[in-house]
């Protein structure tokens, strides 16, 4: 069947009031195609609710999300074009992974041997005769992002898919999302996981409060808050920082005898000190922490209003 033009997924001043509570606040973003797209914010952010409206489970009070240029329920077939993970698997507890996986395709004209294929993808297949009352949470995971692929869709939406996983799989799921997102597909995952977010994903967007406070690539976001570090090596840390006094630059000298540096990239470091005479062992930049960003973000903005 044919595919509309662009997976794009857009957000357009999306709005969500429940009776006194604004859960999500005139939001608008954009999560393109071939990319991991981090969507991040405390609890009671609204990132769940947004998420919700994408999909069709809650109705907007005001504002659109449309999928390859479509609202979710008005998709021909959206189990071809959408996979989506909102919480952990939820099965008959006495079925086996491979017949939820079957059923599941049964109901959506999907040939059986889907199911083995999203098994593999996931790494189930030794457990795909195993019921489901005896699988792990992060089994459970893997099935619920198998029953996911099954139509082998071009948009992947996750919310929380890395809880319950040990750090292999979570390492296996970060594989498996950039592989995707390598094929072309557009990927939006919310995640709590901060460490690996800035790991995993190539842009992010950052809400608090229901509204936007933050959206990019990962290192314009960090470049943009003045996360960007360098460190730098030098048998004459003092005159290397009296050198970027002038710059408003902070040399923070750091346990192994390196500094490092915020406030100026690092052809500024270089230059300052070699006007001072200043000597260089090492000049390497490095990326900032989005934990750090993240939290000087969102300071302040309550989740919950």
């Amino acid at each position: 069947m044919s595919r509309p033009d662009t997976d794009d997924i857009v957000v357009d001043h999306l709005t969500k009031q429940y009776k006194k509570l604004r859960a999500v606040d005139d939001l608008s973003f954009q999560v393109r195609p071939g990319r991991v797209t981090g969507f991040l914010g405390p609890n009671g952010a609204g990132k769940t609710t947004t998420l919700r409206m994408l999909l069709g489970l809650v109705t907007p009070t005001a504002g659109t999300a449309t999928v390859a240029g479509h609202r979710y329920t008005d998709l021909p077939d959206p189990i071809r074009h959408v996979g989506a993970v909102l919480e952990a698997s939820s099965a008959h507890r006495g079925r086996t992974g491979r017949n939820h996986l079957r059923m599941i395709c049964k109901a959506a004209g999907l040939p059986d041997t889907r199911a083995d294929e999203a098994l593999a993808l996931v790494g189930l297949t030794p457990a795909a005769n195993r019921k489901f009352k005896g699988y792990s949470l992060g089994m459970k995971q893997r099935l619920g992002i198998a029953a996911a692929m099954l139509g082998d869709p071009r948009v992947l939406i996750l919310d929380e898919p890395a809880n319950g996983l040990d750090p292999e799989g979570i390492r296996w799921m970060r594989d498996l999302l950039k592989t995707l997102a390598g094929e072309g597909r557009t990927v939006l995952v919310s995640s709590h996981l901060l460490g690996e977010m800035q790991i995993l994903a190539d842009d992010v967007v950052i809400v608090a409060a229901g509204r936007l406070v933050q959206q990019g690539p990962v290192d314009e976001v960090l470049g943009a808050m003045g996360a960007a570090q360098v460190r730098v090596r030098t048998p004459q840390p003092a005159e290397l920082i009296a050198a970027l006094d002038p710059l408003n630059a902070t040399a923070t000298p750091q346990p192994d005898g390196s500094l490092l540096v915020t406030g100026a990239d690092a052809a500024t470091i270089g230059h300052a000190a070699f006007t001072a005479s200043v000597e260089l062992h090492e000049l390497t930049g490095e990326r900032g922490d989005l934990e750090q960003v993240f939290l000087q973000l969102t300071a302040g903005k309550a989740g919950i209003r």
